[in-house]
């Protein structure tokens, strides 16, 4: 099976959409605890790319923009499903209660009660303010693999 990973320090990256990216950035890095990496904005106040990181991790993201690019047109926000996810992302955490407390502050709706798994670690589920599902937990897969 051919290996096509670049060795790199990050290989998969989540990429979203947001109708308010400016205030997504602030809520993300307020009540997540993303850092900044990268904000490109657009002369009308949207964001035509940026790039928020978490510990070695990062997500990328952008504004939904009024006359939709070919990107967009392939991206449907959670409102426009009735909710729904079709995928989330998995932050690792050091202390999943703290996130869980910063979640509930910064109005995140929780998905998933915060509990202990039976295959390890703790964590929880929740919704950011334009309806992305995010998960967090102390449960790390590469202690035994990566």
């Amino acid at each position: 099976m051919p290996n096509f990973a670049k060795p790199t320090q990050i290989t998969v990256i989540p990429c979203l959409r947001y109708r308010d990216a400016p205030a997504a950035i602030k809520w993300l890095c307020a009540t997540f605890g993303f850092e900044k990496h990268l904000v490109v904005p657009n002369d009308d106040g949207t964001i035509a790319h940026a790039q928020l990181s978490f510990g070695n991790g990062m997500v990328m993201l952008g504004s939904v923009m009024k006359e939709a690019t070919e990107f967009d047109l392939l991206m449907k926000q959670p409102d426009e499903v009735g909710g729904t996810s079709t995928q989330s992302a998995y932050l690792v955490v050091n202390d999943a209660d703290a996130v869980y407390a910063s979640a509930k502050a910064g109005g995140a709706r929780i998905a998933m009660e915060i509990r202990d798994e039976d295959y390890g670690g703790r964590g929880f589920s929740c919704f950011d303010l334009e309806g992305h599902l995010w998960s967090f937990g102390t449960y790390d897969p590469c202690e035994a693999r990566c």
